[in-house]
């Protein structure tokens, strides 16, 4: 298995959901962690909100398609659950970008590849604007720079610089770096007596 690819920006249209502190459980309800794999959970993601709410921006046909989700403060907040995460991405989401993200939540995206980008409330608010005025928008959001464009709206956001040279140099799969580097791992193993001494 091969070195997961540098992640240097993430290119495409937006899906703006507005709102404080929605946590895992609303991202993806807590009946659906029960599945073995991960497949399928993109139809779960929000699906208490959206079917409290038809008018959820997960509902908007507008949206169909769009891979870069804009949200507020705290988000991935509560429990921590990597089906949230997975879903977003197995819906077609690349990147996120909002005001804060619980650590968790921001930790479990990165090693799926999904870059979460912090900017303030001001910034936020105009690009959730922009893309709820023109859906079509296309935004960019550049890695190494934080710079998130979108139209005309240019905003400057960040990323732990951890995970922002992570996705840089492609070493944000720890999974993939083992096994890309297995017979190593191998023969490390022979030598620890708590994995060979039994």
């Amino acid at each position: 298995m091969s070195q997961a690819q540098a992640i240097l920006s993430v290119t495409g249209r937006g899906l703006p959901v507005r709102g404080d502190d929605i946590d895992t459980d609303r991202i993806m309800p807590a009946r659906f962690l029960k599945a073995v794999s991960f497949e399928g959970l993109e139809r779960h993601v929000f699906e208490d909100d959206r079917a409290a709410d038809p008018w959820h921006p997960f509902n908007d046909a507008r949206y169909k398609g769009a891979s870069i989700l804009v949200v507020n403060r705290n988000f991935g907040c509560g429990s921590s659950r990597e089906h949230a995460p997975q879903g977003l991405a197995r819906f077609g989401i690349a990147a996120v970008v909002g005001e804060s993200f619980s650590e968790i939540f921001q930790g479990n995206a990165a090693v799926m590849g999904l870059p979460c980008f912090a900017a303030d409330r001001e910034s936020i608010d105009r690009l959730q604007s922009i893309v709820e005025k023109t859906p079509e928008v296309t935004i960019t959001a550049d890695v190494q720079s934080g710079v998130v464009t979108a139209g005309d709206v240019r905003i400057r956001a960040s990323l732990p610089s951890a995970l922002r040279d992570a996705f840089v140099s492609g070493q944000w799969n720890p999974t993939a770096m083992l096994l890309d580097r297995f017979e190593e791992v191998r023969e490390v193993a022979t030598r620890l007596p708590y994995v060979t001494g039994f």
